[in-house]
């Protein structure tokens, strides 16, 4: 395996700008897995874009340097899984990691019935967050109440289903679920709310997310594929952060308006409204940050230091180091 250069027992750190797309192992939280490939890049600023349970696997963009400061557009965005649903047991976490709080009969099931309930879940709709989640309450993550025994009212809040497919095992206990949906859905609580409607409750005992936003598996990357490359190799795997923003519409500056924008300043152009565009300079031809423009204004929203810019030209053109 190729390790990262140390000196004096601790790894030196680089700036490191882009995005990684890494296929989270089992067993893995999301910072944990953040840790190792930052770890593995020498990085020095890092950040994921939303939580993974350690039981769930698949899709998790790890933004670097520059890259972070528009992570929320993944945190933001629509979310795609595939999970494996165990009908007739309800547990504490509602996966296989909590224990079993109850167990009921599981009815005569087939195809059909699974169709008519996932319809009946599609669309807009109101969903508790389970205890056992990240979210805070008085500054305390609520898996921590959890933990110690102690349950806490959850506001529900709202999301949306836009696909939903339940496909029957062939032992008639089990089904898998796939299932697209906006930020913010639990789909640890779908299956218990299925289970629920179904009458016999039911659990997840494998999680995996396939896409999120317009990164999908086909593109990421295990832990053991990035240990085997070298450093250079491992570079050459990051997508720029521009990756995180939208493709069209990108508004292009030249050098003198690149500058004032640089500076937080509005421009004015013949621009339609947008709510997020990529913002370039043309000379030389960089992301300069993010904007949103309304009556014609190019409004900066995230700003890329010139350093980063630097940086970001130099990392992707080594023979200028």
């Amino acid at each position: 395996m190729n390790r990262p250069v140390t000196r004096g027992g601790s790894v030196r750190r680089r700036p490191v700008h882009g995005v990684m797309l890494l296929d989270k192992p089992l067993g893995y939280s999301s910072t944990q897995a953040l840790a190792k490939v930052k770890w593995l890049l020498r990085a020095e600023k890092a950040g994921h874009t939303g939580t993974l349970d350690p039981l769930a696997t698949g899709v998790l963009p790890l933004c670097f340097g520059s890259a972070t400061k528009f992570s929320q557009t993944q945190l933001d965005a629509d979310k795609s899984y595939e999970a494996t649903l165990v009908f007739g047991q309800t547990t504490s976490t509602g996966d296989s990691e909590g224990h079993v709080v109850q167990s009921r009969p599981v009815p005569a099931l087939d195809q059909a019935l699974l169709d008519g309930v996932a319809h009946r879940f599609m669309g807009p709709q109101s969903q508790v967050p389970p205890m056992y989640s990240a979210l805070k309450q008085d500054g305390k993550p609520l898996y921590e109440y959890a933990r110690a025994g102690e349950t806490r009212v959850r506001a529900a809040r709202a999301i949306t289903i836009h696909a939903l497919r339940l496909t029957l095992g062939e032992d008639g206990q089990t089904a898998t679920l796939q299932v697209t949906c906006s930020k913010g859905t639990y789909v640890r609580t779908l299956a218990e709310d299925i289970g629920e409607a179904i009458g016999c409750g039911a659990h997840l005992s494998a999680l995996r997310r396939t896409a999120t936003g317009h990164f999908d598996l086909a593109q990421c990357l295990t832990l053991d594929q990035l240990e085997r490359l070298s450093e250079d190799e491992r570079l050459d795997q990051l997508l720029g952060a521009e990756s995180l923003l939208p493709t069209e519409h990108a508004v292009t500056l030249g050098e003198a308006d690149a500058a004032r924008f640089l500076t937080g300043l509005r421009r004015r152009g013949a621009w339609s409204d947008r709510e997020l565009v990529a913002v370039w300079g043309d000379q030389p031809a960089a992301l300069l940050g993010s904007a949103h423009i309304k009556a014609g204004e190019l409004i900066p929203t995230r700003l890329l230091s010139p350093i980063e810019i630097q940086q970001t030209l130099a990392q992707a053109k080594p023979e200028t180091l």
